[in-house]
Order: structure tokens, then sequence, then C-alpha cells
């Protein structure tokens, strides 16, 4: 909806930034893939409503590249509503590489709301799923090796956690903690979608590129975006992709504590780079 999204950026610009759009360039950032026609969209908006002086408009998993200090590599970027993964070669996407799954965190959200379910705890208003979200934020993490830690949980009360709720009651969260973030891992075995899992999407990303920039690829994957923020993903990630890559090859997975903002920072350090003052 466009005239939805113009209210966004109107709101950006005149009441979050307080700046005026028509006196700073702007780089505006696009999913992979995204049809040519809401790149023009955007762009009209951009010079007829908003006036602005100059425009780049770069991919998501560029940026998150480029803040990684990388121009070769493949970003697996979670989202609110799908991830991606984005094979790039020198600061070029290869598109018929691409791949994603509508599988993300509000996914994982209600996926946690279903685990507590089970344990008595009924979370169902828009409200309630915040709280939820919380929940899913703070206390949740990735088990190097899943069934493992699913014996210890029967066993043991390692993994409790307690969680306040805004009314001042307190529920325990046990297993509950890695079990939500496996769904990104084992998505029909855990909530029964015939989806890949994030492992199974990077590797066959990687093998739909040329042979000669497999090994780059696999010693330079990229986590980006908030739903990669989860403890352990990055470790449990290269435990996967190793177990199918090469044995000759060095995998490699970069997950940097700030990745949720990997595209901002990325987006802040191609924009201050000198030789870009040609490319708005």
């Amino acid at each position: 909806d466009w005239e939805d999204m113009e209210k966004i950026w109107n709101h950006t610009f005149y009441v979050e930034l307080r700046v005026q759009p028509d006196e700073h360039p702007i780089l505006l950032t696009e999913a992979p893939l995204n049809p040519k026609t809401n790149r023009e969209k955007m762009t009209q908006i951009m010079f007829e409503t908003f006036n602005v002086p100059a425009l780049y408009v770069a991919i998501q998993a560029v940026l998150s590249l480029y803040s990684a200090g990388r121009t070769t590599g493949i970003v697996c970027d979670a989202g609110d509503g799908v991830t991606h993964t984005v094979p790039i070669y020198e600061g070029f996407s290869i598109p018929h590489a691409v791949s994603r799954i509508q599988l993300a965190g509000r996914d994982l959200t209600t996926f946690m709301a279903k685990l507590l379910t089970e344990k008595g705890y009924v979370f169902t208003s828009s409200a309630e799923m915040e709280i939820v979200r919380d929940i899913k934020e703070e206390l949740c993490f990735v088990a190097l090796d899943y069934e493992a830690a699913m014996k210890q949980s029967y066993e043991s009360t390692t993994f409790e956690k307690k969680y306040e709720l805004p009314d001042g009651r307190v529920i325990a969260i046990d297993n509950a903690r890695f079990r939500c973030p496996e769904y990104l891992l084992k998505p029909l075995e855990m909530n029964g979608r015939e989806l890949d899992s994030i492992q199974s999407l990077t590797y066959n990303s990687i093998q739909e590129c040329d042979v000669d920039v497999r090994r780059d690829l696999y010693q330079n994957i990229i986590l980006s975006g908030g739903t990669t923020m989860y403890e352990g993903i990055g470790e449990r990630l290269l435990k996967e992709i190793e177990a199918r890559a090469p044995k000759s090859i060095n995998v490699k997975v970069i997950a940097s504590p700030d990745r949720r903002f990997a595209v901002w920072r990325g987006g802040s350090t191609l924009t201050s780079l000198s030789t870009f003052a040609s490319m708005w």
C-alpha cells in the first residue's frame, strides 16, 4: 500500500528524524528480488513528493555484507516475516541463487505462544502476543545439540528461567527456550511445515552458484536481522553447514553482536565512502 508507505516515510522524516528531505540525499533499502515496478514507485515518491536531491537504492543483504567488512559472501537474513539467503559476489547479488521462506520472527512468536499453552499459559490478544515476543527475545537460545538438550531438560531444571508478567505473576520457562528457535532449523519436525530449514536454504543457495565462488561463500556466511539474534545460532548453523559442505572447505559463520542493525550499519558505511559520492 503506497499511501501507507508514504505516510511512514513522512513520519520518519518530519517526526522521528526532524529533517527536511529536500536537503539530504536518501539511501533506501529493498528486499532481494524486489520488482522493478516497486523500485520505480519508491523513486517516484522520493523525488516527486519529498523532493529529495539524490537517491540510491541498495539491496538489504548487500549492506549487511558490507557491515561485516566483506564484498563477497552469503547473507542469511531473518526478520519478522521472511527469511532470505542471498549470495553476493564482489558487491553484486546473484539473483538466480537467492532463496526465501515465509518463516521468521512472527512465526516463532506464534510458535512460542503454542509452547506456552502446553504449560497452561494462554496468550491470545495482540497485547499478550507482545509479551510472548518479549519472552522469546529475552529467554530463547539455539541448542548446539537439540536432542541432548531435550534429554537434559527432562532430567533437571538446568534450562528453567523465570519471567515476570506485567500483572506481577511469575511463570517458569524451560525447554521452550530452545524448542522455539529450533523451528528455524527443523520446521517440519517442530511445527509440521514443509519448508526448507535455514541451513538447507543457505546450503542450496551456495550450491546454485558457480563452483568457483562456492568456497568464498562457505567461508563468509553472514547472519543478519533480528531473528538471528539467538545465542548459539551461529555455532549451530556452522555445525549444520559443515555436515553438508565438502570436507576440504573451512566453513565460517559470522554473527556480529549488533547484527539486527547490520543493514543500517552497512548503509552508513557505504554512504560515508568518498568513492560513493558519484553513485547517488
